[in-house]
């Protein structure tokens, strides 16, 4: 071994390049404050291994990229944990950057002759939000989408170039493929060379200068080995252990539901470390003090005299007080960032909508697993069309843009935005079940904003009859408005009372009886036979799918409300939605989402 040592060192100096590193002078001997650097340059290894192995499986472009990482999340073994070391592991290099920031300019290790290295540490750190940025995007999930096409509206507002700098970095008009390539290309290719090769210089000129010690040294000289090493090592075993927990608790990486530009997301923000400016940015004073500058005063010219101030201070410092404003500088920076980013933190979970938003893309995420699983794979149209033709995912947002003007569900517009105006048509949250039915039936119910209380018909026929004869005809037959009740209502097929209709067999029989004899509903009603005198909607089918779609198509149609319909649209007839639109928003109102039924309805179409 020694032989193979020394022939080493013959061709290469090995030798005395370990001495030269190993045997390092540290004046006042070695200290955990000089750890942060270490630790940095351990994480950026931690990314450039993770982030190889990473790149061999993902795909990028707009109809692969989600789908590979899906891949890689929760097929590819041990996916889940190299994802969620690469993710942690960036969330602590920011943490670990300003630590080494704060330790820098505290010990004056910015001053002469260590300007340049100070400069490239700027770099590197502005290379480390630059890589959280761009790296953001690449699961292209809506989350990363959202975030993305937020931080890069700010390009369009420098002056003069940013709207072509938006267009260069987004890669045309419109977010899709060349966005993502680009955005991959910087995150994989450029943004890492440049990371290299300024890491180098800043190890070089680190090395040149030598340990920059407080003054007075209260202990002798030491040497990098072993005191400093063991020091170093322990840090970065306790990154990565911190990494390995926040990486096991979470299983990985948050893999939100895959991009869809043509719709909507609400819980869009960037990640934690670029909170501050984002809430910054809705300052009043901005608008208050600058007008419609505000947001360009905000996103541009503030972030970038700080960023001028930050690369002054090798030069502030050599006044007499410099270094003393540099550090009061610095924390006045931390303190306001760290105030900005918790009344981000405080705004969001006061904010009903954003929170709805949240649970929605929650849901979302954990939905497209389940059609996934339940598809038997990815289609080749992508996961996105899954969540497309899927009622739970698609049925709340059709019902916000076109129902709950009038109906509720549950109290509110189907993803979870609570409106102030009572409704003025009934709540939809489980139509067609023998609950809804039998509180539409309830004297004490049938007036109130959950069914008839804000429509025309509250005083109308069916009002007066449930209030004046039903309860009469009740009384004097025990159990038969139970039966009836069950009767209509299974009329529905709700997937929910499947196995209780099935086993009540008998009592659906009853109370079909005691729908055309004991309450009388047929006249007015058609119920199992057709009736051209009806005049109130078909009770056969009741609640079904085909019979929900048929409203939800056009209303006015004779077997529904014909010329009393009251203010419903024909939102099929007229246009506004299509077919399959219409049953996605049937299917979801009727509980109808079981994810192998919705898989198989799709391929039926």
């Amino acid at each position: 071994m020694s032989r193979l040592v020394d022939w080493l060192d013959s061709r290469t100096g090995v030798r005395s390049l370990v001495h030269e590193v190993l045997f390092e002078r540290i004046p006042g001997g070695a200290r955990w404050r000089y750890v942060w650097g270490s630790t940095l340059t351990f994480c950026f290894a931690v990314q450039v291994i993770t982030g190889i192995v990473l790149w061999m499986a993902y795909s990028p472009s707009a109809t692969t990229a989600w789908e590979s990482v899906y891949y890689i999340q929760h097929e590819m073994t041990g996916g889940w944990l190299l994802r969620g070391l690469h993710h942690f592991t960036a969330q602590a290099m920011h943490v670990l950057l300003v630590l080494h920031l704060l330790q820098v300019v505290i010990d004056g290790a910015y001053k002469a002759p260590r300007e340049v290295n100070y400069w490239f540490g700027v770099v590197l750190m502005l290379l480390t939000l630059g890589l959280g940025l761009t790296g953001y995007l690449l699961p292209w999930d809506q989350k990363g989408y959202g975030a993305t096409k937020v931080a890069t509206a700010l390009m369009g507002l420098v002056p003069g170039v940013g709207p072509s700098l938006q267009k260069l970095v987004v890669g045309g008009t419109e977010y899709g493929n060349h966005t993502l390539t680009r955005f991959f290309a910087l995150h994989a290719g450029l943004l890492p060379a440049l990371m290299v090769g300024a890491v180098a210089a800043h190890v070089a000129l680190f090395r040149r200068h030598g340990i920059t010690a407080r003054q007075p040294l209260r202990r002798p000289e030491g040497r990098f080995w072993p005191d400093q090493v063991l020091m170093d090592g322990v840090a970065c075993l306790a990154v990565l252990a911190a990494v390995l927990y926040l990486t096991l608790r979470h299983h990985g990486a948050e893999l939100h539901a895959p991009a869809d530009a043509t719709q909507p997301f609400n819980a869009a923000r960037p990640e934690w470390y670029f909170l501050f400016l984002f809430e910054f940015l809705k300052l009043e004073v901005l608008t208050s003090w600058f007008g419609h500058h505000g947001e360009l005063v905000g996103a541009i010219i503030v972030p970038g005299a700080v960023l001028g101030l930050l690369a002054a201070m090798p030069v502030l410092g050599n006044w007499r007080l410099g270094h003393r404003f540099n550090i009061g500088f610095l924390v006045v920076l931390l303190l306001g960032s760290l105030g900005l980013t918790f009344r981000s933190l405080q705004s969001d979970a006061t904010n009903a909508g954003y929170q709805a938003a949240v649970r929605g893309a929650t849901e979302a995420s954990a939905r497209a697993v389940a059609l996934i699983k339940a598809n038997g794979g990815i289609p080749p149209a992508g996961a996105a069309s899954l969540l497309r033709n899927d009622p739970a995912t698609a049925g709340p947002r059709l019902f916000a843009q076109h129902c709950a003007s009038c109906h509720r569900y549950d109290g509110h517009d189907g993803q979870g935005t609570v409106a102030a105006e009572l409704p003025s048509a009934p709540d939809l949250k489980g139509f067609g079940s023998r609950s809804w039915l039998a509180g539409l039936l309830e004297p004490s119910k049938v007036t109130n904003h959950a069914y008839y209380g804000g429509t025309k018909f509250k005083d109308g026929k069916m009002v007066k009859y449930v209030v004046g004869k039903l309860p009469k005809r009740h009384a004097s037959n025990p159990g038969a408005l139970e039966a009836m009740i069950a009767a209509v209502s299974a009329e529905a097929a709700l997937p929910a009372q499947r196995d209780q209709d099935a086993a009540d067999a008998a009592l659906l029989e009853k109370g079909r009886s005691h729908v055309r004899e004991t309450f009388g509903c047929t006249d007015c009603h058609a119920f199992r036979k057709p009736d051209d005198e009806a005049s109130a909607p078909d009770l056969t089918g009741w609640g079904s799918r085909e019979w929900v779609v048929g409203v939800i198509a056009d209303p006015t149609h004779v077997r529904f409300y014909g010329s009393r319909n009251d203010r419903m649209p024909s939102f099929v007839k007229d246009g506004r939605l299509t077919d399959v639109e219409a049953g996605l928003l049937a299917d979801w109102i009727r509980g109808d989402t079981d994810a192998k039924a919705v898989v198989q309805r799709a391929a039926r179409r």
